[in-house]
């Protein structure tokens, strides 16, 4: 016979038992949704037209400053949740300072989205517009979100761009951490199984295709390798094709190079380079 009074028991002990708080008044933590809509709304404010066609109509700054209080207001409510997590006592005005900070940056990260879409366009003859770029492609989306996210990774935010970009790598199976430094007209084609480490460089005018790894040797160190750099860096105008993984924190893809699908590189590649493995023997039997 089911006792839920006994399992409630249990439960409640193991709740106490737990290195890790359990019930909610022991943490405060920002709002997973809330964080998730204030996206959703940054993505409107950047292409109105694409995501919020019924409210923007032909006044920018009508529909731009109140969409822009309201994310102010609501950022900042999440940025203090983070900081409480992480820091006792009142975070409020590094809370709107970071805001502001976010707030004021947005401006220059559309500018930088469109190039983005540019290098897309660019790079894919089967784009039969920009427009299309913006509004469907899952890599453009997954760029869309680090580009906001890492404003706040570099303020020191914690829990929040971490959310924005696995929100984004769950919709597109494009894993690009907040913490990761990438350059302008950059173009990911295809996507899916892109992984880019925390500590990854990317210069600009970079092509990266589906299954690309840019990690770290061994994360066998753990904690002890925290704000070590571990992942590569990829100079300016760099093609990565499909399935190639680059790892390690010294490693560096010179200024042109072309690296091969299925390609493994654990060591610095020179400017120009053609990096490719040898093609594996076919066998076909009828």
């Amino acid at each position: 016979m089911l006792d839920i009074e006994k399992i409630a028991r249990e439960m409640a002990l193991s709740y106490k038992e737990s290195v890790l708080p359990m019930i909610g008044s022991e943490l405060s933590l920002p709002d997973r949704d809330e964080i998730i809509s204030i996206l959703n709304d940054v993505k409107r404010l950047m292409f109105p037209a694409y995501f919020a066609p019924n409210e923007a109509k032909g006044d920018a700054l009508a529909f731009s400053e109140p969409l822009l209080y309201s994310i102010y207001g609501r950022i900042k409510k999440q940025i203090s949740l983070a900081l409480s997590f992480k820091k006792k006592g009142d975070v409020g005005a590094e809370a709107e300072k970071i805001a502001t900070r976010f707030i004021s940056e947005l401006p220059k990260i559309h500018k930088i989205l469109i190039t983005d879409a540019e290098a897309a366009f660019e790079g894919d003859p089967a784009a039969g517009s920009k427009e299309e770029i913006i509004f469907s492609y899952p890599g453009f989306y997954a760029i869309f979100v680090y580009r906001v996210a890492h404003l706040l990774y570099e303020d020191g935010v914690a829990l929040v761009p971490r959310v924005m970009t696995e929100h984004a790598h769950s919709q597109t199976g494009i894993d690009i951490n907040p913490g990761a430094t990438i350059g302008e007209y950059f173009f990911i084609d295809h996507g899916t199984g892109i992984v880019i480490g925390e500590t990854t460089v990317i210069g600009k005018r970079v092509r990266l295709y589906q299954g690309v790894t840019l990690g770290a040797l061994s994360p066998r160190k753990g904690q002890s390798l925290a704000g070590v750099k571990r992942h590569p860096t990829i100079k300016d105008n760099v093609t990565i094709y499909s399935g190639a993984s680059i790892l390690g924190g010294d490693t560096v893809i010179g200024e042109g190079a072309v690296i091969g699908g299925n390609s493994f590189i654990t060591e610095s590649v020179a400017d120009n380079a053609r990096v490719s493995i040898k093609l594996p023997e076919l066998i076909i039997k009828k």
